[in-house]
This record gives C-alpha cells, sequence and structure tokens, in this order.
C-alpha cells in the first residue's frame, strides 16, 4: 500500500510517499523526487536531533542509516507515515492532506 502526506511551510510544498519502507520525498513545484539520500540535510538539525553526531566526520550518513532504521521499525505504511506527519510537525510544516493509493485525499487534523 502506498500513502502520501501533502505537507506545507510558508509557501512551500512538500509530498512525502510511503512505500514499504521506502519513503520518498516529492517536491511539487519542481517535480523532483528524492529519498532521504537524496536531500540536503542541516547539520544543526541532526545535531539537535542526534547530539552524539556533533563531532562525526560521517554526520550525514549515520543519521540516513538512523532515519533508515527507524522507518523500519514500523509495522505498517500507516504507523510510518503518522510517525512523519509528527515529526515535520516538529520542523514547522503544516500537514494538509492524506491519501492512500485508490482513496480519496483526506485532512490531516
Amino acid at each position: 500500500m502506498t500513502i502520501q502526506s501533502t505537507f506545507q511551510k510558508g509557501s512551500d510544498r512538500m509530498m512525502i510517499r510511503v512505500i514499504g519502507d521506502t519513503v520518498l520525498f516529492i517536491d511539487p513545484q519542481t517535480n523532483t523526487v528524492s529519498p532521504i539520500e537524496g536531500l540536503n540535510l542541516n547539520k544543526q538539525g541532526v545535531i539537535k536531533e542526534h547530539p552524539d553526531l556533533k563531532d562525526d566526520e560521517e554526520w550525514k550518513q549515520k543519521a540516513i542509516k538512523r532515519f533508515v532504521n527507524k522507518i523500519k521499525s514500523f509495522k505498517t505504511e500507516t504507523e510510518k507515515t503518522n510517525w512523519l506527519i509528527e515529526e515535520m510537525k516538529q520542523m514547522g510544516y503544516n500537514p494538509l492532506f492524506k491519501q492512500r493509493n485508490g482513496f480519496r485525499a483526506e485532512k490531516i487534523i
């Protein structure tokens, strides 16, 4: 099952698609699709979440590995999506819609 969530921060929109253990980040303005490895991670944001990576040379790779392991720890796409929605809220994104393949979009409250 595929679940796609839409978020907004200011005038920017972002979509996150969960397919099994794969998480794709989509920029609807440019129609760019990237896995977590393709994103530009903010070192300060990573250090805030994982203080032990502060002086690590491989901070980005370790942060990505932790993200992938966290995603794999959830059993269903719904659990993964709900966790991602909460994480995006903490980063200042406003969740708008969530849609499962074959179903209508539902507003995230």
